[in-house]
């Protein structure tokens, strides 16, 4: 009975998370220096070219980009967006309308490796609660 129990509480427990991915389209300057030991990574040619649970990391597009990136992605895909490190707030905001998960300023790569690695920490959340969820159902 215990065995049984334990098998179907595992069969429901999300498998352990891979290395997270950092799917750049655009530069990404001296940011893998910055970043936790196990993170890779991956420059895109295109947004086709995004996986599955990878982060997205857009550098230099414009809010028409972000948006169509939103389109494309699947929604749990997390995009986050580098903008001018002196663009307006509304700027700040028209990106995040148009569906992007973080923006951030340019400046110290290790401030945009600080939010990748929230970003990261949001995702693993978001599994845990989606359990929680199906589980309650």
């Amino acid at each position: 009975m215990i065995k049984q129990l334990t098998r179907e509480v595992e069969a429901r427990i999300p498998a352990p998370a891979a290395d997270p991915v950092v799917a750049v389209l655009g530069r990404q300057g001296a940011l893998p220096r910055h970043l936790p030991s196990g993170w890779t990574i991956r420059r895109l040619s295109d947004l086709d070219d995004a996986r599955p649970g990878e982060i997205v990391l857009l550098s230099g597009v414009g809010v028409g980009e972000v948006r169509r990136a939103r389109a494309m992605l699947p929604r749990r895909t997390t995009i986050v967006v580098v903008i001018d490190e002196w663009a307006s707030a509304e700027l700040v905001a028209e990106v995040l309308s148009a569906g992007a998960d973080a923006c951030v300023r340019d400046g110290h790569p290790a401030i945009l490796a600080g939010h990748l690695v929230a970003c990261r920490r949001r995702q693993l959340a978001e599994r845990w609660a989606n359990l929680d969820l199906a589980r309650a159902a």
